[in-house]
């Protein structure tokens, strides 16, 4: 995805803001570092540009915003979101280039131990979410709303989404659901909150669906479509699509001007989304069919601990070079 500062002629240009601080500035310094070009780093930071990795393809210059996702579909371009739940991940995603961080209620199943969202609550994501907002310069921090934050009304839904710009961070938020909630969107896009809406499989409503059910099939597309249109008429700047078959979001994706994303929904959208731990394999046990693995950090990570519990009972750490 190429952005820059000005997404068309319409966007008027804006400069990088000093956001958040502590691990922020360790992040744009070793950015700009392994960039090897430390005029970049320096001159370019001041200026808006944001120093790439060697070898690394187009980065913006400055914050991702809403509209730098609604140019990507203009131009037919496409950008990645990751979960992130702490600080090292989100300043490792960030600098590594993805656009979108989801501080997601999956924490609820891959931070807090549950077997499900649904048990994870405001009061818990907060935390993650300043972690992460803080820790990253230029993507987009997106929270999920999660299960009974926003169901009552319009009004709560405005309160929840406020928390979590203000006591969380966030830029924006996610929120599951079809037409029903089109003037839950509207009422919050009006109170100021950058709404995503999450259609298709939505894991906060699987006892209602009867399980993890692909959504979407057949005559059931025609429901998506709608359900898609009401969101983005509402003010919503995207719509998610989780487990959905690839012929119906291709046919959503075209019945929106709004980017969509997709988690288990074919190639067609215009950015992709994965759970962090599925992405990378620090997550063991069967991976769902849309997941790819791109390391096996379970591996990485178990091995290194054995061998830091071998070394410690053979004596062999701490070392003369770890002492003072």
């Amino acid at each position: 995805m190429a952005t820059t500062n000005s997404s068309d002629s319409s966007t008027p240009a804006e400069l990088a803001a000093p956001y958040g601080s502590g691990p922020a500035a360790s992040a744009a310094a070793s950015a700009g570092e392994s960039a090897g070009n430390s005029a970049g780093a320096s001159a370019g930071d001041s200026a808006g540009v944001s120093a790439g990795t060697a070898g690394a393809s187009r980065k913006p210059a400055a914050r991702i915003r809403t509209h730098h996702l609604h140019q990507a579909k203009v131009n037919g371009e496409h950008f990645a979101m990751l979960t992130a739940y702490d600080q090292y991940t989100a300043e490792i995603f960030d600098q590594a280039g993805i656009e979108v961080l989801l501080v997601g209620d999956s924490a609820s199943n891959n931070v807090f131990g549950n077997e499900t969202s649904l048990p994870v609550t405001v009061d818990e994501l907060l935390p993650l979410c300043r972690a992460v907002a803080r820790s990253a310069r230029r993507a987009l921090v997106v929270a999920d709303l999660p299960f009974g934050s926003y169901e009552v009304s319009a009004q709560q839904a405005v309160a929840t989404g406020v928390r979590f710009l203000k006591e969380g961070l966030a830029h924006a938020v996610k929120i599951e659901g079809g037409k029903f909630y089109a003037e839950t969107v509207r009422a919050m896009v009006q109170a100021g909150i950058p709404v995503m809406a999450h259609i298709g499989f939505t894991p906060q409503s699987e006892h209602a669906l009867g399980g993890y059910r692909v959504q979407g099939r057949g005559d059931d597309a025609q429901r998506l479509i709608e359900d898609a249109v009401a969101l983005a008429d509402a003010g919503a700047f995207s719509v998610l699509m989780e487990m959905v078959p690839a012929a119906t979001a291709a046919a959503v994706d075209a019945a929106v001007d709004v980017p969509t994303v997709g988690i288990g929904a074919g190639s067609a959208t215009t950015g992709q989304v994965l759970v962090w731990q599925d992405m990378a394999g620090l997550r063991g046990g069967k991976m769902a069919k849309f997941v790819k693995q791109y390391a096996d950090l379970r591996t990485s990570l178990s091995d290194a601990a054995k061998a830091y519990g071998d070394d410690v009972r053979s004596g062999h750490f701490p070392g003369p070079e770890h002492s003072f």
